[in-house]
C-alpha cells in the first residue's frame, strides 16, 4: 500500500499537524541534550566545591549515563504497557525533581544520586521520543521527523551551554555566588526545570500512538490518529493503513523480552545491528566535547570566559549541521549520510590526536604552541560537522525505524541502553586517560570511527522509504 498517497489540501494540513506533534515529542531530545551537557560548565567548580579527584570528577560527571541506561532498558515496557505519551509525562516529572534535587544538593552523593535520577528521566525520554516520532510520521518524510529528535538534542546542548556560559559570566566564574546565596553552578542545573515542565505539558497535549493503541486494542481511537497524521485518500486507504498496521503488530501476542533472542549471537541480528550503532556512536567519542570541552580548551591556554565561547560556537555549529542532516537524510538516504560521518571522524580525529602530541607539559599545566591551537580548534569543529550530519541523527532515525514493530520498544530500549552504557564508559574514563594522554585518547576515538566505517559498510541496512509495516526482522 502507498500510504504517501494524498490530496494536495489534505497533505499540507496533515504534514504541519504530524510536524508539530512530533516537535512536541522530540522536546524529550532538548532535555536530553540539556541535562547531559549542562554538567559542562559546572566540572571546574563542582571539583572545587567537593574536593574531587580525577576519577570522583569523571563519576559525578557520568553518573547520569547510569541512570540513563537503567531508565532507556525499562522504557520499553513502560511504553508498550502504559502507552507511549504516558510514558513521556513520567520522564518529564523525572528531569524536573532532578534539576531542583542537583540545584539544592548539600553533598557530592546528593548530586549524584539526582543526577542518575534526571538521567533516568532522560534513558526514559530517549526510547520514547523515537519510537513515538516514527509511529506517527508517514513513511515519505519518517526521516526528517525522526532528525528532529537529534536537532531537540543539539539544541538543548546549545542552550544549555549558553546558560552555563551567561551564568557564569554574571556571577564571575562557575564557583561564585550568584542570587539568593546560591553558586552559579546550582542555577545551571536549576535552568532544567523550566523545560521539563514545558515538556510535561506538551505531552499532554499529544495523541497516543496508532500502533500502540491498536496492540492495546483500541481501534477506533487509532484510526482517529491515523486520520490526523496521515492524509490518505478516502476512509478505505486508512481502514487498509489499520489493517496492515494490525497484521504486522500480531496484537493477540503480548510482547516479551524472549522475542529478542535469536540468531548465533543470542539475539536476533538486527537488535545487535541496532546496540552497534548506538555504541559506535558512543565510541568516537562525541560527548568529550560537549561534556568537557570547556575545561579541555581551558587547560591548553585559553581563559575561562573564551573556553565557554569556544564550547557554545561548536554547539551552535552542531545545531546548524543537524538541519543539513535533516534535509538530506530522506533524500540521499541513511547508509551514505554514515559512511561520510564515519570517514570524516577518523580522519578529523587522528588530526586532533596529532595536535595533541605538540602540547607540553600535562594536566592543568598543559600548553599547546602556536598553530597547534587553531589547528586543533578548526579539527575538533569539523569532527563535530561530521558527527552532527550523520551519526548523530541518522542513528536516532534508524533506532526509531528499523526493528519490526512487535518489537520496537523494546529492541530500542536494549540499544539505548547500550548507548547510554558506552556513553558512561566513554565520559568516566576520559578525566583519567586524558591524565595519562591526551594523544591516545584522540587515537582511540579515531581506531573506533575507522571500525564504524566497515560496521556500516558491512551490516547496516537502508530503511528510506520502507513502510514501518514491512521492515524485516
Amino acid at each position: 500500500m502507498n500510504s504517501s498517497a494524498t490530496s494536495p489540501n489534505g497533505s499540507r494540513r496533515a504534514n504541519l499537524r504530524v510536524v508539530m506533534i512530533a516537535a512536541a515529542a522530540a522536546l524529550g531530545g532538548f532535555l536530553f541534550g540539556f541535562d547531559t551537557a549542562v554538567i559542562n560548565g559546572a566540572v571546574d567548580a563542582l571539583r572545587h566545591a567537593f574536593g574531587l579527584s580525577a576519577a570522583w570528577t569523571g563519576f559525578a560527571v557520568s553518573c547520569a549515563l547510569l541512570g540513563s541506561a537503567a531508565g532507556a532498558w525499562y522504557a520499553g515496557r513502560l511504553a508498550d504497557r502504559f502507552g507511549r505519551v504516558r510514558t513521556m509525562q513520567v520522564a518529564a516529572v523525572l528531569l524536573a525533581a532532578s534539576g531542583l534535587g542537583a540545584g539544592f544538593a548539600g553533598s557530592v552523593a546528593g548530586l549524584i544520586a539526582w543526577r542518575v535520577v534526571g538521567g533516568i528521566g532522560v534513558g526514559v525520554a530517549s526510547v520514547v521520543a523515537p519510537a513515538y516520532i516514527a509511529e506517527i510520521s508517514p513513511a515519505w518524510i519518517r526521516g526528517r521527523l525522526g532528525s528532529m529528535q537529534q536537532l531537540a538534542i543539539v539544541l538543548g546542548i546549545f542552550i544549555a551551554l549558553l546558560s552555563d556560559a551567561w551564568l557564569a559570566a554574571s556571577a564571575g566564574g562557575a564557583g561564585q555566588t550568584l542570587w539568593f546565596g546560591l553558586g552559579a553552578w546550582r542555577w545551571m542545573f536549576l535552568a532544567g526545570v523550566i523545560p521539563a515542565m514545558v515538556y510535561g505539558a506538551l505531552a499532554l497535549a499529544v495523541p497516543e500512538s496508532p500502533r500502540h493503541l491498536v496492540a492495546r486494542g483500541r481501534t477506533t481511537e487509532a484510526l482517529g490518529v491515523l486520520r490526523q497524521v496521515l492524509a490518505l485518500d478516502g476512509e478505505p486507504a486508512l481502514h487498509r493503513k489499520l489493517l496492515d498496521i494490525s497484521k504486522s503488530l500480531q496484537s493477540e501476542h503480548k510482547p516479551r523480552w524472549r522475542d529478542l533472542l535469536g540468531g548465533r549471537g543470542g539475539l536476533l541480528p538486527i537488535v545487535w545491528v541496532g546496540i552497534l550503532l548506538s555504541m559506535f556512536q558512543q565510541f568516537v567519542g562525541i560527548n568529550v566535547i560537549f561534556y568537557y570541552s570547556s575545561t579541555l580548551w581551558h587547560s591548553v591556554g585559553f581563559s575561562e570566559s573564551n573556553a565557554f565561547a569556544i564550547t557554545v560556537v561548536t554547539s551552535v555549529v552542531n545545531v546548524l549541521v543537524t538541519l543539513v542532516a535533516i534535509a538530506l537524510v530522506d533524500r540521499i538516504g541513511r547508509k551514505p549520510l554514515l559512511v561520510i560521518g564515519s570517514a570524516g571522524m577518523a580522519i578529523t580525529l587522528g588530526l586532533m590526536a596529532w595536535c595533541f602530541a605538540e602540547a607540553s607539559g600535562s594536566g592543568a599545566s598543559l600548553v599547546m604552541p602556536a598553530p597547534w591551537g587553531p589547528i586543533a580548534l578548526v579539527a575538533a569543529n569539523l569532527y563535530v560537522i561530521f558527527f552532527g550530519v550523520s551519526w548523530g541523527p541518522v542513528v536516532w532515525v534508524l533506532l526509531g525505524e528499523m526493528f519490526p514493530n512487535r518489537i520496537r520498544a523494546m529492541a530500542l530500549a536494549v540499544a539505548a541502553a547500550a548507548q547510554w552504557l558506552a556513553n558512561f564508559a566513554i565520559t568516566s574514563s576520559f578525566p583519567v586517560m586524558a591524565q595519562f594522554s591526551l594523544p591516545f585518547s584522540y587515537g582511540v576515538y579515531a581506531a573506533f570511527a575507522a571500525i564504524s566505517l566497515l560496521f556500516v559498510l558491512k551490516f547496516v541496512r537502508e530503511t528510506r522509504g520502507v513502510e514501518l509495516e514491512d521492515m524485516p526482522g
